[in-house]
């Protein structure tokens, strides 16, 4: 019920009205209350269950732990490489199909690395992504360093940009159970263009093969390339002859010469599963 300004407050009820301590004078200045001038009457001990009125000061708490780094509901990856695949103790040979993995499927130009890496990640029986570095290079549209156009300071840094960008991706899809395949045409004279700096952006965990089909093959491929993918003759040649430098590096090779795509992926299992395995030393 509502009263009028400076009509007299409702007489107060056991159990309702104005907390404890309340006296018509300390709300109406001027106006005696029944005990003015008198000593003050003692508090009756609360009721049980009731809760003083008044400011009650916060309960002192600790700070919120920091939020964990994610991207949505995706934790992004450890600062730590990537380690390597690690497989329980068993007598027959490992399923790389089951198996999260990061591959890197080395070879020149033709060899047929885009298109094996596309298929074997389409058709494992877990997540997997494919990361070209191709692709992520060409992410740059304007001032771009096309390697065609000669090899400099330009073109070198916009390959460890895209090579550490990939790198961070592959980290980020292992991190949340997924397997990548990642594809370069890796030099072995070429300490820039080399497996060394894989190693440092995505970690020892890596697993390289080698893709070297024979010099006619890697020339018909290159022929049916258009835009910037496709290179001379010559280019396509000295690439060839530079890549068999992998041989005797103890890095697994194989010839898909003769192999369809679907036929190679098989073989990409069978070394993969020697790779988890018995890892090569690189």
């Amino acid at each position: 019920m509502q009263h009028a300004v400076g009509s007299p407050l409702p007489p107060h009820q056991p159990g309702q009205g104005p907390a404890v301590g309340w006296s018509p004078a300390a709300h109406h200045p001027g106006h005696p209350g029944p005990h003015q001038g008198t000593a003050p009457v003692p508090l009756p001990p609360p009721a049980p269950g009731f809760t003083p009125a008044g400011p009650v000061p916060p309960a002192p708490h600790a700070p919120p732990p920091p939020a964990p780094d994610t991207t949505g509901h995706v934790p992004l990856p450890p600062g730590a490489p990537v380690a390597m695949p690690s497989t329980a103790p068993t007598t027959t040979a490992a399923d790389p199909t089951t198996t999260t993995l990061a591959v890197l499927l080395i070879g020149p130009a033709g060899a047929g690395k885009t298109s094996v890496a596309k298929y074997w990640a389409d058709h494992r029986r877990v997540p997997t992504a494919h990361i070209s570095l191709d692709d992520v290079r060409e992410w740059v549209r304007s001032g771009f360093a096309d390697p065609q156009s000669g090899w400099n300071d330009h073109s070198e840094a916009q390959y460890r940009l895209a090579r550490r960008t990939c790198g961070f991706a592959a980290r980020n899809f292992l991190a949340n159970g997924i397997s990548c395949i990642l594809d370069d045409a890796v030099f072995p004279d070429r300490p820039v263009v080399g497996l060394g700096g894989w190693k440092r952006h995505v970690g020892p965990g890596l697993l390289p093969v080698v893709l070297l089909p024979g010099l006619e093959i890697v020339l018909e491929r290159n022929a049916e390339r258009t835009g910037n993918r496709r290179l001379t003759d010559e280019e396509v040649a000295r690439i060839h002859g530079r890549m068999a430098g992998w041989y005797g590096s103890g890095l697994p090779i194989i010839d898909n010469s003769g192999l369809d795509i679907p036929q190679t992926a098989r073989v990409l299992d069978d070394v993969l599963a020697r790779s988890i395995a018995s890892p090569p030393t690189w």
